[in-house]
C-alpha cells in the first residue's frame, strides 16, 4: 500500500479526493454527509457506481479500523442506489490491495447490478 496522510485527511494527489471536493467532475447519483456515490467510468454491469467516503483512508480495512460508522454509511448508500436504480439484487465488491485490482487507494465500494453474476467472481 502507498503511504497514507494521517486518517481521514485529503490526499492531494487523489482522484476520489478531487471528485468528493467537486475538483473532477463525476456523474453524482447520491450524495449524503458521510459519502459520495457516483458512476463507474468503466462500467461492469448496467448499474456500477462507486460509493466513497468523504474522508480519505486508502482501503475498506483502514476506513473499518478508523471510521466504522463510514463503513455502514457506504453500505447503506450502495442499498439506496440500487434500489433507485430498481434492483433487489446486487454485489457489493471492496478491493484491497494492487494484487486484487484496486488501482485508486481511496476507499471505494461498488455497487454492480442489472445482470446475473457468476461466482466465483474474477
Amino acid at each position: 500500500m502507498p503511504p497514507t496522510s494521517p486518517p481521514g485527511a485529503r490526499e492531494d494527489d487523489c482522484l476520489f479526493c478531487k471528485i468528493v471536493a467537486g475538483e473532477v467532475p463525476a456523474d453524482v447519483v447520491l450524495e449524503t454527509e458521510q459519502v459520495l456515490a457516483f458512476r463507474d467510468i468503466n462500467p461492469q454491469a448496467p448499474t456500477h457506481v462507486l460509493v466513497v467516503p468523504r474522508a480519505h483512508h486508502p482501503h475498506a480495512a483502514a476506513t473499518a479500523g478508523a471510521d466504522p460508522a463510514a463503513m455502514a454509511a457506504l453500505v447503506a448508500a450502495a442499498a439506496e442506489i440500487a434500489r433507485l436504480d430498481g434492483h433487489e439484487d446486487y454485489r457489493l465488491v471492496f478491493n484491497t490491495g494492487a494484487g486484487v485490482g484496486q488501482t485508486v487507494f481511496h476507499t471505494h465500494l461498488h455497487v454492480l447490478a442489472g445482470r446475473p453474476m457468476t461466482w466465483p467472481p474474477g
